[in-house]
């Protein structure tokens, strides 16, 4: 197979940010620097022509070349339903997990080969109505299966989360990957990149190789090119850099419609989130990734898929047993093996932080006290965190860290966030993601070196409360240090590590907001936002 392609993406991917500009925009993500107030960005339609293929009652028709005798091996209504449609019944609200506060950036283009229930070709999808846009053929010989590249539209993010939005986009990637490889059927093997270069999953996906430039598509919201999930039917080896390689050969796509009026002047802000996560997403030296399996957790079925949700603070406030916590941090640690540390906050009568302990599935303490009201703190003062059942943490990517291992972590971070709470739907628990932190250092917290272990992503977990309670409304509760103890979630089993710390974790000093000398001349200090409208997203 020609990789003329795959060196053509590859040379055209340049050189990374100067570290310098990236340990900037951490340590700014990182301080207690308020986004300022900004224009309500509203969704934008799909910019794909054509009224669009409906995706239900195609997998009784399988494409050209199916292996699987009258029935597709792979039926993209089932895998996108329970994947990235936007929920019935809810709207506003486009998928029903967000990561990064219900903005839902990320869109998914689906690069179908033989043995799906679509022909082959180049299809953009639609959440909301759950139709496929073709945007142009499948290359000659392409492997059966679907390759699906998973993109970001950053604006309405950056309108609402200001200089804290890139790292959200990150995230709710991650979140769409998971929810993907989730739903994979079981006569399919699911692959997972979040490492490719971006030019070359541009070029794949029909897009245009330099995002983060307007000009390159007036009158379309650039698309920036993050991760992909390979869907491949079992009987068929799966080269899923092959694949990638494959499909980046000229572009022969639909074009996006073009809408008068568009082509404003884009927002500092917004330009240099999107300059940022265009630079930090190349990587030359290896452009078709690593690929890793993406096992479903044991007890995950598409009705669990189907039923999860970010559930309201109020249904949080129980904490699940040892077992299941177990359970939870167990698949959060081994979701990707390129992803962060995760470590669990519970309170109770022995408040503590728990982690996995190696090679028995269960846990250890990693230190006594009472994390929450600190973790409160550090997630946009969220007051609802300090009463939660269990929060579990994703921490690591130093503030020095290069640009593939900030895209890294913060991807596997939200992709294994989400494979927890489908898992944790399964077993009958609540959950909601926790997506912006300031000032979170766990590592200087804890007396190890300042800098280097940061959160960068939580998940809050609570079990239904027991027969005859009702769960609190938060609206009435005092502050969170006034609060009765949460119920003791984990003190009944001796432990047989000694804890590190026997106080509450302190909260640190805030991370250095960078001079306006070194700042790059985009930032720029505005307001602190308004409260949030009811209904509307949440704002860290």
């Amino acid at each position: 197979m020609p990789d003329t392609s795959a060196r053509t993406a590859a040379s055209e991917s340049g050189t990374c940010p100067a570290p310098g500009l990236l340990r900037w925009a951490l340590a700014d993500v990182r301080s207690s620097r308020a986004p300022g107030v900004a224009p309500y960005a509203p969704e934008r339609p799909i910019p794909w022509r054509g009224p669009g293929v409906p995706l239900a009652g195609n997998a009784s028709r399988p494409g050209p070349g199916s292996r699987t005798g009258g029935r597709a091996a792979i039926d993209l209504d089932r895998v996108l339903r329970l994947s990235l449609a936007a929920p019935v019944g809810t709207p506003g609200r486009l998928r029903p997990v967000p990561s990064a506060g219900a903005l839902h950036p990320v869109r998914a283009h689906l690069l179908i080969g033989p043995g799906c229930s679509l022909p082959p070709g180049r299809y953009a999808y639609d959440p909301r109505a759950h139709r496929a846009h073709r945007r142009g053929p499948a290359p000659d010989g392409v492997s059966p299966g679907v390759l699906v590249v998973l993109t970001v539209a950053a604006s309405r993010t950056v309108a609402h989360y200001g200089h804290r939005a890139w790292p959200l986009l990150l995230l709710d990637a991650g979140h769409a990957a998971a929810a993907l490889a989730l739903a994979g059927p079981p006569a399919a093997d699911v692959l997972v990149c979040l490492d490719a270069d971006a030019a070359l999953l541009s070029t794949a996906a029909g897009l245009p190789s330099a995002p983060d430039r307007p000009e390159t598509r007036p009158g379309a919201e650039p698309e920036l090119p993050l991760a992909a999930v390979r869907l491949t039917p079992t009987d068929v080896t799966a080269d899923a850099p092959g694949a990638l390689a494959a499909w980046a050969g000229p572009i022969n796509a639909g074009t996006p419609s073009v809408r008068t009026g568009t082509e404003a002047a884009v927002p500092s802000e917004l330009a240099a989130a999107q300059h940022l996560l265009h630079h930090i997403a190349r990587a030359p030296e290896l452009p078709g990734g690593t690929w890793h399996p993406a096992p479903r957790p044991g007890p995950v079925t598409d009705g669990a898929l189907e039923k999860r949700r970010s559930a309201p603070p109020d249904e949080l406030t129980h904490p699940p047993g040892e077992d299941l916590l177990a359970r939870l941090l167990t698949t959060a640690r081994t979701a990707r093996p390129d992803g962060p540390a995760w470590t669990a906050a519970v309170g109770g009568d022995a408040p503590a932080l728990y982690a996995t302990a190696p090679g028995s599935g269960g846990l250890d303490v990693r230190a006594s006290g009472d994390a929450r009201p600190t973790l409160a703190r550090w997630a946009a003062g969220q007051q609802w965190i300090g009463g939660t059942g269990a929060v579990l943490l994703a921490h690591g990517c130093p503030g020095d860290a290069p640009a593939a291992a900030v895209r890294t972590c913060h991807l596997a971070a939200g992709y294994a966030a989400g494979a927890v709470q489908a898992q944790a739907t399964a077993l009958g628990l609540r959950s909601r993601p926790i997506g912006s932190w300031q000032r979170a250092d766990l590592g200087a917290a804890l007396g190890d070196a300042p800098g280097r272990d940061w959160v960068v992503h939580g998940l809050a977990v609570g079990a239904p409360p027991p027969p005859g309670r009702v769960a609190p409304d938060f609206v009435r509760h005092p502050p969170t240090a006034e609060r009765p103890p949460a119920p003791t979630p984990l003190a009944s089993t001796p432990r047989t590590s000694t804890p590190r710390a026997s106080t509450p974790l302190a909260p640190t000093p805030s991370a250095p907001t960078p001079s306006a000398s070194t700042a790059p001349a985009t930032a720029t200090t505005k307001p602190a936002a308004p409260a949030t409208p009811p209904g509307e997203e949440e704002r860290p």
